[in-house]
């Protein structure tokens, strides 16, 4: 009788083929980035791979040639150093590498007694993320999938810890008006898509000239909407119940239907940071949760000289940064933490007949997010700590703030060139005079397929701009000026 497996396998001897792979793999590893690979139409695409999902299969082999030859190059190559477009990701090769060893262990770690080893590992990198916003060593969270994840979860636990305030103060669950979230327009879209899944309005805050969240339009926004309902009877009766010993300091004693504050700490669009200092005194003072999302800025932590900017982070309720965006890890991770994680334990702490075995004395990632089944994917930000250290992380994050400090500077010597404003972070927002939205498509695109670099248009305050964002520590300066000098001329022909 056979031992092999493969014998009784229905997927046969796979050997060749994880063979075929590795080898792959290993070239893939080291391989320098393509800028000239793009998107490609569905129909060319077709086109070019035909059927590949058949009864009889097609074989690793021409699986893998499609995957190299056709599918990979329809892709930008987000980890070039010329790629200044969007957010790019540029992952050390010891994130990528162990990425790999991540999936080939197949581990599952959502519960601790499945995946303790991981989680305990993730569980370092996020004690470090809560180390440098400075909350207390009983601060702890879990990594989801992205910042959308991550907001979405924050707010539940939020909104959870306000109705749990509610009843607790004599009050109705949920507010005659139902409930409520405030921000500027500058949020993150993630944010208004949370609220829309979470059936809950949002009070827009109007921002400063710089689009930021202070506290001070804050106070006006709260009160407005106050006044526009049953906010002031449930603050009445949220006093009275104070009075009589309620636990009025939680997030929601405060009666209002705004559960939540989404303060920015470092925006996608411009990298501008909310007056967190400001913006936390106005949530103390009601006992509203402030979540603050820090996508891409909040890797700014680590930077020495970008640190002063974020006072106020540190009463922070809950948090979020992506790994994947400028803390050099590979697609996908988001870390949320919370300062108080026993909240989110509330809020999210899944049971079930086939869970009442899990063991809850200690985290379990599945019980702090919206989520059961995950894969540990903060372990290539764990790894690549631990082989680099804090300080290469900090030199790195540098080399990004520096290099947008000197475009800006550069752009500001070049009379053909406009600066919109002085960088927080790592994002220089820019215009050439006289030229459209069009010709900075124009302008934008055919320097992408000639594989130059790639910068894209966006919006800033209602026109079309320019913008570079640098989280690459190894983009070259004198690239990044040679880029800025093709604009001297006239626009690009239609």
């Amino acid at each position: 009788m056979s031992t092999d497996p493969s014998a009784r396998s229905p997927w046969g001897d796979e050997s060749e083929t994880v063979r075929a792979i590795l080898d792959w793999v290993a070239h893939r590893v080291w391989k320098p980035t393509d800028p000239t690979t793009r998107a490609r139409p569905g129909d060319e695409l077709t086109l070019a791979t035909g059927a590949t999902i058949t009864p009889l299969g097609i074989g690793a082999i021409e699986a893998l040639r499609l995957f190299d030859e056709v599918l990979l190059p329809a892709t930008r190559a987000m980890d070039d150093p010329d790629n200044w477009g969007y957010i790019p990701c540029a992952p050390t090769r010891a994130a990528t590498a162990f990425d790999m060893a991540t999936g080939l262990s197949n581990i599952f770690a959502g519960l601790w007694e499945s995946g303790a080893g991981p989680i305990h590992a993730e569980n370092q990198a996020l004690a470090w993320i809560t180390g440098l916003l400075g909350w207390p060593d009983t601060a702890g969270g879990c990594f989801v999938s992205g910042g959308t994840s991550g907001n979405l979860s924050a707010l539940v636990a939020a909104r959870h810890a306000a109705q749990a305030a509610r009843v607790a103060n004599g009050l109705p669950a949920r507010p005659v008006r139902g409930w409520a979230l405030a921000c500027t327009a500058d949020a993150h879209s993630s944010i208004r898509a949370a609220a829309d899944v979470m059936g809950v309005d949002v009070v827009a805050v109007p921002g400063d000239e710089l689009g930021r969240l202070t506290g001070l339009a804050l106070r006006a926004a709260l009160d407005a909407d106050a006044a526009g309902g049953d906010a002031d009877a449930d603050a009445d009766a949220a006093r009275a119940a104070a009075a009589s010993n309620g636990p009025a300091g939680l997030p929601g004693a405060h009666g209002r239907r705004v559960f939540a504050v989404v303060a920015s700490a470092g925006t996608t669009n411009a990298g501008i940071i909310d007056d967190l200092a400001t913006t936390a005194d106005e949530c103390e003072r009601d006992g509203i949760w402030l979540h603050v999302d820090g996508a891409y800025g909040g890797a700014g932590l680590a930077a020495p000289s970008a640190r002063p900017r974020f006072v106020g982070i540190e009463r922070a309720d809950s948090f979020i940064v992506d790994p994947h965006k400028w803390l050099f890890a590979p697609y996908d991770s988001c870390a949320l933490v919370y300062r108080h994680p026993e909240r989110a334990l509330a809020a999210h702490g899944q049971h079930a007949v086939y869970l009442d075995a899990v063991d809850r004395t200690t985290w379990n990632p599945a019980d702090l997010a919206v989520h059961l089944t995950r894969r540990p994917r903060g372990l290539p930000l764990w790894f690549s700590l631990a082989t680099h250290g804090t300080h290469a992380y900090a030199a790195a994050v540098e080399a990004g703030l520096s290099t947008a400090r000197a475009v800006a500077d550069a752009i500001r010597e070049r009379p053909f060139l406009h600066l919109l404003t002085e960088p927080m972070l790592s994002v220089v927002l820019f215009e050439r005079p006289g030229w459209t939205g069009d010709d900075y498509d124009r302008w934008s695109r055919r320097h992408a397929i000639d594989g130059d670099f790639l910068i894209v248009p966006t919006r800033w305050r209602d026109r079309s701009v320019l913008r570079m964002a640098f989280v690459n520590p190894v983009t070259r300066l004198d690239h990044a000026l040679a880029a800025l000098d093709t604009l001297a001329g006239d626009p690009p022909d239609a």
